[in-house]
């Protein structure tokens, strides 16, 4: 029952659409020039604003992708310096267990004359 009445509703909308008509204007006149003009400079600077702040989101989207190349170059030079600490940190481990073992060797070998 409810699809025939939905079908009833459709049907009566789609007729009343095809039932008016408009009414078309018989020649243009200078007013409806000036206001298509006026319209046409309206669509220009409606576009030039659009073109305008697409520029700027670029412009933020650039910065915003040098910020984060930035960062990651930041994040890249700590971590060759933490690489080069630890080097010399290892390096200078390896140099105090070698002064540490040649000391003891010549305490070894003063104690044993």
């Amino acid at each position: 029952m409810s699809k025939i009445v939905a079908t009833l509703i459709a049907g009566l909308f789609a007729t009343s659409v095809y039932a008016q008509t408009t009414a078309t204007p018989a020649t243009t006149t200078p007013a409806t020039k000036a206001a298509v003009k006026a319209d046409k400079k309206a669509a220009k600077a409606e576009a030039k604003e659009e073109k305008a702040d697409v520029k700027a989101d670029a412009k933020l989207e650039k910065k915003a992708a040098e910020a984060s190349s930035d960062v990651a170059v930041a994040k890249a030079d700590a971590a060759k310096k933490k690489a080069k600490a630890h080097k010399k940190a290892t390096k200078a481990k390896v140099d105090a267990a070698a002064d540490k073992a040649e000391a003891h060797a010549d305490q070894k070998a003063d104690a044993a004359k």
